[in-house]
């Protein structure tokens, strides 16, 4: 069993597609086809379902991902290990979920910057769901996602509180005025892809609201969704800090919501087994040291 086509199978099975993971991979459509099928040939069984929206994981795909995944991760830090030799250098691959990455990261980043010039630090912007996913398989070393999360091969750290928030239109001055003033049916959600945590949220409080068929818009950027909800195109759930600090808060309305919903925590997370690279060791230092500034 070859690690090149477990590697591929596991970024197929998180990216739903073979195009998708091709794209991560570097590499071409043909490339990830022929190693998926060939791992198919060697086991025996289908590992996915094909359909028009792309590939699903059948049975015996569900039963082999989380092994894929250990053995992706522990290549990588072996490889991590071998080039360690206590000083931060090298790569650093670190995930992060859009709002945490548009106004939360960048006084960490220059800081660790600062103090680790020698690291090549890479960012990768994804929902919570895709970033867990790539942290087990070791795609990255770690990354900033929405808590909580109870895994028992993850190290969870606590990295920032958020207070979530609906936007909308500046002409809905309040959610009694939303709620009176929209469709049966309720306003458009404006969400990120599958997997966003926020974007379950958003769900949860539209069903409570009595809008549980309300129409969904994914967007792909920040600016762009709380663009839409400027146009008045429809209404999303952001973190209060993301859209005070956005050049567009003057342009919507933002309304407070219960405690239950609004209070979320940004988590830190990196693999429990194997070796920690002094880059990652340094990162976390970073974070532990700045927590009391930025977590206010």
């Amino acid at each position: 069993m070859e690690l090149g086509d477990l590697k591929t199978f596991a970024t197929v099975a998180r990216t739903g597609g073979i195009t998708r993971a091709a794209e991560e991979l570097n590499t071409v459509q043909s490339n990830v086809t022929q190693r998926v099928k060939a791992l198919e040939a060697e086991i025996g069984t289908p590992l996915f379902e094909r359909h028009s929206r792309g590939m699903t994981l059948a049975g015996a795909g569900k039963r082999l991902l989380p092994y894929a995944q250990r053995m992706a991760a522990l290549s990588h830090e072996a490889v991590l290990a071998a080039r360690d030799d206590g000083e931060p250098k090298g790569p650093l691959a670190i995930g992060s979920m859009e709002t945490t990455a548009a106004v939360r990261l960048p006084p960490l980043l220059a800081d660790f910057h600062r103090r680790c010039p020698a690291v090549r630090l890479s960012l990768r912007t994804a929902p919570t769901a895709d970033l867990v996913a790539s942290v087990l398989e070791g795609a990255l070393d770690g990354a900033f996602v929405a808590g909580p999360i109870a895994h028992d091969d993850l190290i969870a750290t606590s990295a920032f509180r958020e207070e979530l928030v609906l936007v909308s239109a500046r002409r809905w001055a309040s959610l009694a005025e939303l709620r009176a003033g929209t469709p049966e049916s309720g306003p458009t959600a404006l969400v990120f892809r599958t997997g966003c945590t926020y974007r379950q949220r958003l769900e949860q409080i539209f069903v409570e609201f009595g809008w549980p068929s309300a129409a969904r818009f994914e967007l792909g950027t920040l600016d762009g969704m709380i663009g839409c909800v400027a146009a008045d195109m429809g209404v999303t759930l952001l973190p209060r800090a993301v859209v005070e600090r956005s050049a567009m808060n003057g342009t919507v309305s933002i309304h407070a919501l219960s405690a239950s919903h609004a209070r979320v925590e940004t988590l830190f997370i990196q693999r429990r087994a194997g070796h920690q690279s002094s880059a990652l060791a340094g990162f976390a230092a970073c974070l532990k040291t700045d927590e009391d500034v930025i977590a206010a």
